[in-house]
């Protein structure tokens, strides 16, 4: 089942996994393909696994999503955490989250959470950039009408292989979003994601290489793939990206796991070699990215 990516010798320091699942309306089900997943990455010396958006489940329809949802605190992220401590392994992991708020108790949050190994949620980050969108050919999505937007954007996380900066799915198309977190210090972005079988032929891979050449990190991405339902068929090609902008790692279609390091020297050695953080003439144009802090 698995596409590992082999490195031909050196360290595998700081290696990580990326998880391919297909899930579906059953969270029972998809906790137990993603627990054997992890496992296999743990038991293949993964420091941190990469698990995409909506782990928990895919729903039929918004409410749906809604009535599956349940709180930060409640099982599903519990089991998750309980797997980190029981593998000694960190997971980034996309969950539908209900939201404390009685007054928004129509709507959820898209969120991502970086698990540690001691199962602490060391981070989180709820989707900024809604996906309402009508593409043609395909019937239109409002994430709005069920979703929470985020209010912010989170600083990038230390882990055991380097600054991670938290995104979600359709995120990606946005390169203020990427630019903002490499200059706090990202030497990883990831985008936990569910995209659709048209829109991930068309842009799906472009769109990593150039998030990883324009911001000189790595960008890793796990995505849900098949067709969960009648009407909605997933891109898959989960796949880390280097900052030279090459795909290192990807997966195979279907339900799947692959491997690659992080070489953080690597990440120095682009950002020398090609010093896009020192030319750019905002002297001209304004820097909309915020300072380091």
């Amino acid at each position: 089942m698995s596409s590992i990516y082999r490195m031909a010798s050196a360290a595998r320091a700081n290696l990580v996994a990326v998880c391919q699942l297909m899930c579906n309306s059953d969270k029972a089900k998809n906790f137990c393909e993603s627990k054997a997943l992890i496992t296999k990455a743990a038991n293949l010396g993964a420091k941190v696994v990469f698990l995409p958006e909506a782990s928990d489940y895919l729903s039929e329809n918004s409410q749906r999503a809604v009535d599956l949802a349940e709180p930060v605190d409640g099982p599903t992220v519990k089991s998750y955490r309980e797997l980190a401590v029981s593998l000694g392994v960190w997971l980034s992991i996309g969950l539908h989250i209900k939201s404390e708020d009685p007054s928004e108790s129509s709507r959820i949050f898209n969120r991502h959470l970086l698990i540690d190994s001691d199962g602490n949620i060391v981070e989180h980050y709820d989707k900024l950039h809604l996906y309402d969108v009508s593409v043609e050919g395909l019937a239109p999505i409002l994430e709005s009408s069920w979703t929470i937007p985020g209010t912010k954007l989170v600083p990038p996380a230390s882990s055991p292989v380097g600054n991670i900066g938290l995104g979600i799915c359709y995120d990606l198309r946005f390169p203020e979003f990427s630019l903002c977190l490499a200059k706090q210090g990202a030497h990883i972005l990831t985008y936990p994601s569910a995209f659709m079988q048209k829109t991930g032929l068309a842009h799906w891979e472009a769109l990593l290489r150039a998030r990883a050449i324009e911001t000189q990190c790595y960008v890793i991405a796990a995505a849900q793939t098949g067709q969960p339902f009648a009407n909605r068929t997933l891109y898959g090609h989960s796949m880390v990206v280097d900052p030279w902008g090459q795909v290192v790692a990807s997966c195979h279609e279907g339900v799947d796991v692959c491997l690659a390091n992080i070489d953080l020297d690597y990440v120095e050695s682009v950002r020398k070699q090609m010093p896009v953080w020192s030319q750019r003439r905002t002297d001209i144009y304004k820097d909309v990215l915020p300072n380091t802090t």
